[in-house]
């Protein structure tokens, strides 16, 4: 009897371990199959949950990092089957890697933290084009047409400088130092200054001017957390120098952060008027409008858009044309009307995942249709192949997608903001020497040739208006540029020369303007042969 009681004590804790190691392994085994696939004698009383597809994700990426025949980059993967996987949902949800984060952001930050200088690689050297306004660079003395040589120990004049290696270069924590090593013309030897990095302005409004006539212009490139700010410093500046009317630029800007539209719509409409409003299936409807706080209510407005404006772009066009507060000019929009929310990830990447949808003020959606069957991404190659881009009645619109505006005018959805006044785009002075001519840089090359070698000459003249009304680029200039771009091996073209001599012309002289007197000398110059902006201006009272 005692020898019994021996051997059950001995074995009860190896019974009861036995017992929880096969329950474990059951219990894993049972909850990491699919109840519903049928295997014989696991009966669907024992599993607690099925599968998931994520859970099904994670097991075929462990499966290959422990059994594939080679070695698997693993976060590559994932990061590839994320970025595929959203972009099947529809064409604006994506993934950022950490990697790629940064450099998303910046943009719509509004900021970033370096030496402070616009700059360009000409001839495998770095040039300053302008230093920007109140940073570090500009309290430092350094000038548009110094050269970078330097910076620190790091050589930045060579053939292999690249645009990536400026930025890792002359950028960095704010605070820190870094010695450049500069040439200037009219100085024998190079000289050293050592910069203090700070934050830097990323701007939104590329230009703000006035023309004679008392119009104003701004123009947007990206609506980012300073974007509402900006614009209203600049319409300030616009107004103390004489602007009766204005004329918003929204043409390729692709949009940014939805509450800088928001804040800027307001500034136009008077209070109460809808501005905009978003609505999905896990998002309830939410109304926005303006409030009492528009000090630009008044004034004449025109917004040019075209098929590059998307998005936070389309919002202000979208609640000007249908609060019927101002003119739309130009060409149908990209037709983007979903919005996006930004998901930070665990590892520092992160998700940008459609939520809601928004609608116009009335009532319209303006997201052109995406899809099995549907070449979203040719969209631009479609409309020009159907000529819409040079003949308004060309454009396709949905008529099941009417509505109207404040004062009963039809407008459409489905497919981008129709623009009230038609402009087509302008084809009669292209060819495919002015595209070489651009798209090589040897325009913008030459262009920096002329404003360097004539600097003092040009600043003589008395500013950009005075160089706007009095330079003219001469027969001799155009042969100069002919005959450096065949230096750089785009072949002769007379007939092109011939077709595209007043827009090469026009585009010579705005370029040397800018690498001068910056982007409002360069717009300034620009708008004088700009169909659209003079189509907007002409509308205006």
């Amino acid at each position: 009897m005692h020898q019994r009681k021996l051997t059950v004590w001995v074995l009860l804790p190896l019974l009861l371990a036995a017992a929880l190691a096969t329950g474990l392994y059951l219990g894993s085994r049972f909850q990491a199959r699919d109840p519903h696939a049928g295997v014989p004698g696991m009966p669907g009383l024992f599993f607690l949950r099925g599968a998931s597809p994520s859970d099904k994700l994670g097991e075929v990426i462990d499966l290959l990092d422990r059994q594939y025949v080679d070695s698997v980059r693993t976060d590559e993967l994932v990061d590839g089957v994320l970025q595929d996987l959203l972009q099947r949902l529809d064409p604006h949800s994506y993934y950022i890697s950490a990697a790629e984060l940064q450099a998303a952001q910046e943009p719509l930050e509004g900021s970033f933290e370096g030496i402070g200088v616009e700059f360009a690689i000409q001839r495998d050297t770095i040039v300053v084009i302008a230093p920007v306004e109140g940073g570090p660079s500009a309290s430092k003395g350094i000038r548009a047409g110094d050269r970078i040589l330097k910076a620190d120990t790091v050589e930045l004049a060579g053939r292999n400088i690249t645009n990536d290696v400026v930025m890792r270069t002359l950028r960095g924590r704010g605070g820190s130092e870094v010695t450049l090593k500069l040439a200037r013309a009219g100085r024998k030897e190079p000289f050293e200054v050592t910069v203090t990095r700070g934050k830097i302005p990323i701007n939104s409004v590329a230009s703000a001017l006035v023309t004679p006539d008392g119009t104003g212009f701004i123009k947007l490139t990206r609506f980012a957390k300073t974007t509402h700010e900006e614009l209203l410093n600049a319409a300030a500046k616009l107004e103390k120098q004489g602007m009766k009317r204005l004329v918003l630029d929204l043409r390729g800007n692709g949009g940014g952060y939805l509450d800088a539209a928001i804040d800027i719509a307001d500034e136009f409409l008077p209070k109460g008027r809808m501005i905009v409003y978003t609505e999905g299936r896990t998002h309830p409807r939410r109304d926005f409008e303006a409030t009492a706080n528009g000090t630009l209510e008044d004034i004449p407005l025109a917004v040019l858009i075209d098929e590059g404006s998307a998005s936070a772009s389309e919002i202000i066009a979208g609640a000007v044309q249908d609060n019927d507060r101002g003119v739309i000019v130009g060409r149908r929009s990209f037709g983007k009307g979903l919005v996006q929310e930004h998901i930070p990830l665990p590892d520092r990447s992160a998700v940008r995942i459609t939520t809601a949808r928004y609608h116009t003020p009335s009532g319209r959606c303006i997201q052109r249709p995406y899809g099995e069957g549907i070449d979203y991404r040719d969209d631009l190659e479609e409309r020009f192949d159907h000529g819409e881009l040079l003949n308004r009645d060309s454009i396709r619109v949905d008529s099941s997608q009417v509505f109207t505006t404040l004062k009963g005018r039809k407008v459409y959805g489905n497919g981008g903001i129709m623009p009230d006044v038609f402009v087509p785009a302008d084809t009669s002075e292209t060819s495919g020497y002015l595209s070489e001519l651009f798209f090589s840089g040897a325009l913008n090359q030459y262009a920096f040739d002329v404003a360097d070698r004539d600097r003092r000459k040009l600043e003589a003249l008395g500013g950009a208006p005075a160089f706007r009304d009095r330079y003219t680029v001469g027969p001799e200039q155009l042969a100069g540029l002919d005959r450096y771009a065949q230096e750089q091996g785009i072949r002769a073209d007379p007939a092109g020369q011939a077709r595209s001599r007043n827009a090469i012309a026009l585009r010579l002289k705005a370029g040397i303007a800018r690498n001068i007197w910056g982007m409002d000398a360069f717009y300034s110059v620009m708008l004088e042969a700009d169909s659209a902006f003079s189509e907007a201006r002409k509308a205006l009272p």
